[in-house]
């Protein structure tokens, strides 16, 4: 697996899930000088509202940086089909499984349309996420497309997770407290009123 240090190819197309995750990404890129390309493609997130502040956030970010992005936009209820009969399933669990699949499977088809190098995701940098999970639908994903390569660094290593925060302070990012999904959100909130001793 790949590291900070490690030099990204180029074109390359980066699935982006929110700004915090993809700030030190996109600045150790562009520091290698990375022909990149965002990709928003995130029907996973809950509420609209919730969805809506995170885009905003993270198009606000790559217009300071001139960056080009392909904003996917798709109706919740298409990731909500995907993921029907899992949603008991824990974080990390194979609800994420598939959810990382859909996702992945999207940019590198629009990779391959596009005749990228490579593509990669941000998905990893975060908290709440397995990046081995993450990694394994990338390659498969990337297995579906002849000579597309997925870029499988861990962003998390050789100074990835100091450099993720300090951009997001830099920026004044807005800081979520759940992954993206309603599930996620009902989880955060029964794991919050258990640490306050709260009834739902």
């Amino acid at each position: 697996m790949k590291t900070l240090r490690d030099r990204a190819p180029s074109p390359l197309l980066l699935h982006c899930c929110c700004a915090p995750c993809t700030g030190g990404i996109v600045t150790t890129l562009a520091d290698q000088g990375v022909s990149l390309t965002l990709h928003l493609y995130n029907p996973n997130i809950y509420p609209r509202s919730e969805y809506t502040l995170r885009k905003t956030e993270l198009l606000r970010f790559a217009a300071s940086r001139d960056l080009a992005v392909i904003d996917d936009d798709e109706p919740h209820h298409v990731w909500s089909e995907c993921v029907a009969g899992l949603e008991d399933e824990p974080e990390r669990g194979k609800r994420c499984e598939r959810c990382f699949a859909m996702r992945l499977e999207r940019s590198a088809k629009l990779a391959a349309a596009r005749g990228f190098a490579a593509f990669a995701t941000t998905l990893g940098v975060s908290r709440w996420k397995d990046i081995n999970q993450v990694n394994a639908a990338g390659a498969a994903a990337a297995a579906g497309h002849r000579e597309l390569q997925f870029w499988d660094c861990n962003w998390r290593k050789a100074g990835g997770c100091e450099l993720t925060r300090a951009v997001a302070r830099q920026e004044c990012f807005y800081q979520q407290r759940y992954c993206g999904c309603e599930f996620s959100l009902r989880d955060r909130l029964a794991h919050d009123n258990t640490a306050t001793g709260t009834r739902s």
